[in-house]
């Protein structure tokens, strides 16, 4: 799966464009399958402490986008996921969803919310989430 496939705007621009609503601390984006994204997120949110940071739903690729710390990218090898650089640009977090097409699962300065999601709680989520999902698939 391409990370950026399903997150391109109008003018073919990609989530972290110059020009895009407010700036905000550069992060990288994690890019999973719906269906195992919303596990993780129900996962981190159980944990008590703000773990989740802001999460995009893009419902024509059926994924959903973790904002991660910068530098996540480069060390990201969660098989069934893709994580993508911002090259240092950041990507701007507007009120609505910078890409047409998505929304924000959890928008930018949620109650829940972290600034970005930790990438070693994130990568034990998504774990934790396959195996929840393949238990479940199993029982069918």
């Amino acid at each position: 799966m391409e990370a950026s496939q399903g997150l391109r705007g109008t003018g073919g621009r990609r989530a972290g464009s110059a020009g895009e609503g407010n700036a905000a601390a550069p992060c990288d984006l994690v890019m999973v399958p719906a269906r195992q994204g919303l596990e993780a997120v129900d996962i981190l949110r159980r944990g008590g402490e703000p773990a989740v940071g802001p999460v995009i739903h893009d419902a024509p690729c059926d994924t959903l986008g973790f904002l991660v710390p910068p530098g996540t990218a480069a060390g990201w090898d969660v098989p069934g996921s893709a994580c993508t650089e911002t090259d240092g640009r950041g990507i701007k977090l507007p009120s609505d969803p910078p890409v047409v097409g998505t929304g924000w699962l959890l928008p930018p300065g949620a109650a829940s919310g972290a600034a970005v999601t930790d990438p070693a709680r994130l990568r034990r989520a998504l774990d934790e989430a396959a195996r929840t999902i393949e238990a479940a698939d199993s029982r069918s």
